[in-house]
């Protein structure tokens, strides 16, 4: 794709987020974009809100799951990048109207490093000995695509759809809990929406981190010590209005909660 459309995009999905208002999917306006444009297009995004002053706090894998690959027609994940402005507080109102467009929650297990990762050819041991600690956590998925009408380039494009992140209040050590069979409950006022385990993130969580850790390590990117890394979701979405309150629980691990106004 020529550089002056990667800009003009990256640019148009920056001003969605800033205004609130989307765009027409960039798969049907432009058919030839590549995922490698895609993520051209999301490091343009992301420079702009790193020129607006906010920070990279950590990354992301999306597109973990089956059923989400065979959604947006795929056989891999995707990545995208945690920023400052990204992170709510547990117990902390979410203004819907102030910072969101079309949200969806998400229940997923954060990991939280405590040393450097970078691939590629690191290991599964290589992941565990990097972590400090795991979460329970929330991932506010929004769209700045009308209507959530997403391919695989387009949701990589608007940096893995990533809106906003809910870390619960417990921490655990991932060598003293079996990640691959946790179980999750995601439940929204109060009602049972969905379960998972921990399987559906590519086998395992710490699947999903080996494979982020080696991909961007590859195109020479460090998941850094210090930084929270979002795993993947372990059930279906949902989607979240103002007065909705939804809780996740993950097994062996702990909750979290968030509350939409």
């Amino acid at each position: 794709m020529d550089q002056d459309k990667i800009i003009q995009y990256g640019d148009e999905l920056y001003e969605a987020l800033i205004t609130q208002q989307t765009i027409a999917p960039i798969t049907e306006r432009s058919p030839e974009v590549t995922i490698e444009d895609a993520y051209k297009i999301q490091h343009q995004m992301i420079q702009r809100r790193l020129d607006a002053g906010e920070k990279v706090v950590g990354k992301k894998v999306g597109c973990t799951s089956k059923v989400v690959m065979d959604m947006l027609g795929v056989n891999q994940p995707d990545f995208g990048y945690l920023l400052s402005d990204m992170v709510m507080s547990e117990g902390q109102d979410i203004p819907i109207s102030e910072k969101m467009i079309q949200p969806k929650a998400e229940g997923e297990i954060a990991f939280v490093l405590k040393k450097d990762l970078c691939g590629p050819g690191l290991t599964n041991a290589d992941i565990l000995a990097a972590t400090e600690a795991v979460m329970p956590c929330f991932e506010i998925v929004d769209s700045r695509i009308t209507d959530w009408k997403i391919k695989i380039q387009d949701t990589v494009a608007d940096n893995a759809s990533c809106g906003y992140l809910v870390l619960g209040g417990t921490a655990v050590d991932p060598r003293k809990v079996d990640l691959s069979v946790c179980g999750l409950t995601l439940e929204k006022n109060g009602e049972l929406m969905h379960t998972g385990a921990g399987a559906a993130a590519l086998g395992s969580p710490v699947n999903a981190m080996t494979w982020l850790a080696n991909t961007m390590g590859a195109l020479g990117v460090t998941l850094k010590a210090g930084e929270v890394i979002l795993s993947g979701a372990l059930c279906m979405m949902v989607d979240a209005k103002a007065g909705d309150s939804m809780r996740v629980s993950v097994g062996g691990i702990g909750s979290a909660s968030v509350r939409f106004v």
